[in-house]
């Protein structure tokens, strides 16, 4: 899927990261989701490699990337433990700066790097999300429906662990075939490499981790931002998808206007899953934004 990229696993902030490499010019960092891994970059890699050396890792907990337990406070888990991993990722490949795009749980991660290391994000794209502490302050029937995970994966360990654990494909089905495209977005390959590790039970433990930081602390470090008035500085991309639950259930500009000082942004004619829904429709939209 990725032909003529390299792969390279680094230790960094007390773990590895996982990753791949590939093409040249500026450099440009690219995070996955939930359930995800790299492998989400598919079928955009190719041709963003053509204009920028891309690397597509492996978050923390994610894919073949490390994933310690967690600690009691979930701070290991952080989207600020787990953007360091990252900074220090481009670092050691000799990229002090770069570009950045997060898809869902990475793009949680890739905001948290923007605030946290300034001089490191140059640009910033973040795909169908809205700020955490919004998501969670203005919850109602239909967003806890549709994201019942935001809920079912905090619960205290090992109650989600022993769930998910028990059947992880039916895990995977329901919460990647579940959104308005259901399953049609996913190649066979793709759909494989995702069932494989989220079949390891140190992922499912890493990915409910996550989502227990992302209820306690990363909520203590967005109200800080908030209280503050602190704001990414780069210039930021939004997009989401038209047909998901951030065009039905958030007002995502506004709510980024709150966190970001440079912002631009737009729907999507697709669901969630927009680098594998509508990969031209990204591409078209990003590598302007990149290159200008």
């Amino acid at each position: 899927m990725f032909s003529g990229f390299e792969h390279g696993m680094a230790d960094v902030n007390g773990t590895q990261v996982n990753y791949i490499r590939g093409g040249s010019g500026p450099a440009l960092l690219l995070l996955h989701g939930h359930p995800q891994t790299h492998v989400i970059w598919h079928k955009v890699a190719q041709q963003l490699a053509s204009r920028f050396t891309v690397v597509a890792a492996d978050l923390r907990g994610y894919g073949d990337s490390g994933k310690p337990a967690g600690l009691p406070d979930h701070s290991n888990y952080s989207k600020r433990s787990m953007g360091q991993d990252q900074i220090d990722l481009m670092a050691q490949l000799g990229f002090p700066q770069f570009l950045l795009m997060g898809h869902d749980r990475g793009g949680r991660v890739a905001y948290r790097m923007a605030l946290d290391h300034p001089h490191a994000v140059s640009k910033l794209v973040l795909l169908d999300i809205a700020p955490t502490l919004a998501m969670y302050e203005q919850t109602d029937m239909t967003f806890a429906t549709a994201y019942f995970h935001w809920f079912f994966l905090i619960r205290p360990a090992p109650f989600p662990e022993l769930l998910i654990g028990s059947h992880p494909e039916e895990y995977l089905k329901h919460t990647i075939g579940g959104r308005s495209a259901g399953l049609a977005p996913f190649t066979p390959q793709a759909y494989a490499e995702y069932l494989r590790c989220l079949s390891d039970p140190a992922t499912i433990h890493g990915i409910c981790e996550d989502y227990r930081a992302s209820a306690g602390i990363d909520l203590e470090h967005e109200r800080q931002d908030l209280a503050t008035g602190h704001k990414i500085q780069c210039e930021t991309l939004v997009l989401w998808g038209a047909q998901g639950v951030i065009e039905k259930c958030f007002k995502p500009l506004q709510e980024w206007q709150h966190l970001a000082s440079k912002l631009s942004g737009k729907a999507l004619a697709c669901g969630h899953y927009i680098p594998e829904e509508a990969p031209d429709a990204l591409l078209a939209e990003v590598v302007p934004f990149f290159t200008v």
